[in-house]
């Protein structure tokens, strides 16, 4: 070998048998590249973001569904500049009015505007489904993480009380926890939340087992990281991709639990608006006006649907981006 040669073992990465080479500039080199190279091997790196983007942007249906959310969450947020009328104001001489050019989508049985109501409804709605989502979150994904990390009887405990939470009907558990802790908005999505928290759990679990054992992971370990940098810096980002998915599905299934709760009186208290406060009022008087079922209805219908085409999108991005094509 001339002296103008570089040996192929003095190039950190070209020689397979560097991960075991001796404390110096060497080790350094692959204790401190290899966790951070190594990030994506469990979700898609950093960089390719723009190519999830861009198989986002190629699906119609999921781009459809992404702008019904955002320009409802501008409705919700808008409420009270969008609403034509006050929409707790009763006045019973113009109760169970049908649609007109002065209530577009006509009164209520105490005359309330059901258009306003269902204005402030998309309101009440997205927040609950926010803070469903966002309990399950909070105690689903830490939960998970621990479990597939520490596995052992750790994880069995956890997965035993997750499997045990998710083998009762969700709907049933839920009224429960309300019967115990008291109707309300917050206390309804509080159960919600919990009952959400166990498909968090089994996906976060699932995605720590998987690089748990990773190269990088032991190198974190070795280089002296704690536990708790290892999995924040390390592990959570290969868990979040799906994660993810799990919150925009999630956030359907929340709208259509707390229409359920507030439909049988648990959720949303009067006289504040809900679209399933407002289906409770529409289903007593069915025969009378039945245009009030439509609105409330409908308004669920899109946006349970909008949810699961946003989140069925984001997998599509996921899964093909990861496969390349």
């Amino acid at each position: 070998m001339s002296a103008n040669q570089t040996p192929t073992s003095a190039v950190p990465g070209n020689d397979p048998h560097d991960a075991g080479a001796p404390a110096g500039g060497l080790a350094e080199t692959v204790l401190t590249e290899v966790p951070t190279a190594a990030i994506g091997t469990g979700g898609p790196e950093p960089a390719a973001a723009p190519g999830i983007l861009k198989s986002i942007v190629r699906r119609p249906a999921t781009i459809v569904a992404g702008v019904f959310l955002l320009v409802l969450t501008l409705i919700a947020i808008l409420a009270p500049a969008l609403a034509p009328y006050d929409p707790d104001v009763q006045n019973l001489l113009q109760r169970l009015k049908p649609p007109s050019a002065e209530h577009w989508l006509g009164t209520d049985d105490y005359g309330r505007d059901v258009l306003s109501r269902l204005i402030f409804g998309a309101r009440v709605s997205l927040w609950a489904a926010l803070q469903a989502a966002a309990v399950a979150l909070v105690l689903g994904l830490p939960l998970g993480m621990i479990a597939g990390y520490r596995s052992g009887w750790v994880d069995t405990i956890l997965t035993r009380l997750m499997d045990a939470l998710m083998s009762a009907p969700s709907l049933v558990l839920a009224i429960t926890i309300v019967a115990v802790l008291g109707a309300g908005i917050t206390n309804a999505m509080l159960a919600i939340g919990l009952v959400m928290a166990p498909r968090f759990f089994r996906v976060a679990r699932a995605g720590t087992m998987d690089v748990r054992h990773e190269t990088y992971i032991e190198a974190s370990i070795a280089l002296g990281c704690s536990t708790l940098r290892t999995v924040v810096r390390h592990v959570l980002p290969n868990v979040l991709p799906p994660i993810i998915l799990v919150v925009s599905v999630s956030l359907g299934t929340a709208v259509a639990a707390e229409a359920s709760l507030s439909f049988l009186g648990l959720g949303v208290q009067a006289p504040a608006a809900s679209w399933g406060s407002m289906l409770s009022t529409a289903s007593s008087n069915m025969r009378l006006a039945p245009y009030l079922v439509w609105p409330p209805g409908v308004m669920i219908f899109l946006a349970v649907l909008a949810f699961t085409y946003l989140g069925d999108g984001v997998r599509r991005a996921l899964v093909r981006t990861r496969s390349g094509n």
